[in-house]
């Protein structure tokens, strides 16, 4: 006596039924949904496991709407700055020894300070500044200690800690 079973059929391929199984586990694939891949079949589970994209930081499989940097996957929600973890996903940010920072955190952590009003200076943005010796000021922070006047492109003095213009260091020394 002869049993019949059925056929499965895939790409002009034919297997008994028992026999269309999931190259890895070999459980029967039947009715259930299934990848190929080269010549083998997989199961959804097992498809996963073995080529899912994985985040790199949470190392659970991507589905969709990851992000990629320096070439390699992460979730959206995992992509943070390494000092405050707020979300990078389509934010400005940047990065030093290879970790991304939050243009705030990057500011407050490594940037340069304004002599003037301590502020960070990030440079993000197109903001300039001026170096002189080792200090730093923005250009609007760049003003003669007395008269206020901008020293943008103009001469300077310096007073102690103090720049001045050379008008104000005039005045001052008579």
């Amino acid at each position: 006596m002869t049993t019949c079973t059925k056929k499965m059929e895939y790409k002009t391929r034919q297997w008994h039924e028992k026999c269309f199984c999931c190259c890895v586990c070999k459980t029967a694939i039947g009715t259930k949904s299934f990848i190929p891949r080269e010549q083998e079949i997989y199961c959804a589970g097992c498809y996963e496991e073995k080529y899912a994209t994985r985040c790199i930081k949470c190392k659970k499989i991507i589905t969709s709407g990851g992000v990629t940097y320096k070439n390699e996957p992460w979730h959206r929600e995992c992509f943070t700055c390494t000092h405050c973890q707020v979300s990078l996903a389509g934010q400005r940010f940047t990065s030093r020894d290879e970790k991304p920072y939050c243009a705030e955190c990057f500011g407050e952590l490594f940037a340069k300070r304004c002599t003037s009003c301590t502020k960070p200076i990030t440079g993000i943005g197109g903001t300039r500044f001026i170096s002189f010796e080792d200090r730093h000021w923005h250009n609007d922070c760049f003003i003669c200690a007395m008269c206020k006047t901008s020293l943008v492109g103009r001469g300077f003095i310096t007073d102690e800690q103090d720049v001045i213009c050379p008008e104000c260091a005039k005045q001052k020394l008579m």
